[in-house]
């Protein structure tokens, strides 16, 4: 068995968004030729796609060729929306949701899913988390590494995961048992970064461990206990960094520690127990996958494919099954046991 946590969804159309909330920035599909689309903001082409990302029977064809029992379904995040005004976040929150929940019903023992959240209004963000576990049926919700928060904060800033202000997801979140999935967008430093692909290469994983190491110093983890969080990419950069991260903790805690008093490694696996958190398994490089396994535990390393994106895994767990030296066992948690975890599965029905 295998359950991808990293996959992403749209629906095949949706009405013009610039014209109906009367401001520009939101993504817009163009059908220029059959089972081929480009995601569009403005006259700017941001991605090109083909009909797996809203079809349901390309994905299950897809699915099936690789060997995938479940697809956990999240939107693009392009479409988390953040900067935009709270109210036309949740219509479009509501909207994509909705969509992911059709989707599912559809097919309840092939497609699990999360749902997206506007988090420039916690409140809204938590009412919409609470409407989309207890109504449609939907895990949790995947979110990005920050906020855009120049709407309902009335200015213009951005708000990492520790902010205070986030705190009703947090606490719905646990409250409803609710699974977080955290996946970079808008990264750190683009604009120096316009060549290569470096926003997607360099950009992406640092994102992912600023918002780890935002967590973790902002002491999130130790105020919602019962919090369950994924990271996606493998934890950015985080694993590899975390030897500075430590003992930048040791040698000024002044700047380190003055809202969290555990260490950045206590948050990790020891003999007795796995890491506080979870990351996907999307690091393509065997080398990296263990250390993944190392610092967090197979129980909290969970299959991700980023399907269908050309960054992604294009056989999903394909890496680890080729590992000959992984255990069965491993393989199994790697595989879907630690989703099934993350995802609270055994409770469905």
């Amino acid at each position: 068995m295998k359950i991808d946590l990293h996959t992403h969804i749209l629906p095949r159309e949706w009405p013009d968004l610039d014209a109906k909330y009367g401001y520009a920035g939101f993504v817009r599909l163009e059908h220029y030729q059959p089972c081929c689309a480009r995601m569009m903001i403005g006259d700017r082409v941001f991605r090109e796609i083909t009909d797996n990302v809203w079809e349901p029977a390309r994905r299950l064809e897809e699915m099936d060729r690789a060997g995938v029992s479940m697809q956990v379904l999240s939107t693009v995040p392009v479409m988390f929306s953040y900067w935009a005004k709270p109210a036309d976040a949740l219509d479009l929150s509501q909207r994509l949701n909705d969509h992911i929940a059709e989707v599912v019903r559809a097919n309840p023992t092939r497609f699990t899913g999360l749902a997206t959240i506007p988090l420039q209004d916690p409140d809204l963000a938590a009412r919409e988390l609470e409407r989309c576990v207890r109504e449609l049926g939907l895990r949790g919700a995947q979110i990005g590494t920050h906020v855009d928060a120049n709407q309902h904060f009335g200015r213009i800033d951005t708000l990492n995961l520790d902010n205070a202000a986030l705190q009703p997801v947090w606490s719905a979140a646990e409250q409803l048992g609710a699974a977080i999935f955290v996946h970079p967008w808008d990264m750190v430093g683009k604009k120096r970064m316009p060549k290569y692909w470096l926003p997607w290469l360099v950009g992406m994983p640092a994102e992912t461990s600023l918002a780890i190491c935002s967590m973790i110093f902002g002491a999130v983890f130790a105020r919602f206990p019962k919090l369950r969080v994924a990271f996606a990419h493998g934890g950015g950069a985080f694993p590899f960094t975390l030897g500075r991260i430590e003992h930048a903790f040791h040698v000024r805690p002044d700047l380190c520690a003055i809202d969290n008093k555990a260490t950045p490694r206590s948050y990790l696996a020891t003999a007795d127990r796995p890491a506080r958190f979870y990351v996907d398994s999307l690091v393509h490089d065997p080398d990296a996958l263990r250390l993944l396994i190392k610092l967090f535990g197979s129980q909290r390393v969970v299959l991700g494919s980023d399907y269908p994106f050309p960054l992604g895994e294009p056989h999903a767990g394909e890496l680890i099954e080729s590992m000959t030296d992984l255990s069965a066992d491993e393989k199994a948690q790697l595989l879907f046991g630690a989703a099934q975890e993350f995802l609270a599965l055994d409770s469905v029905g």
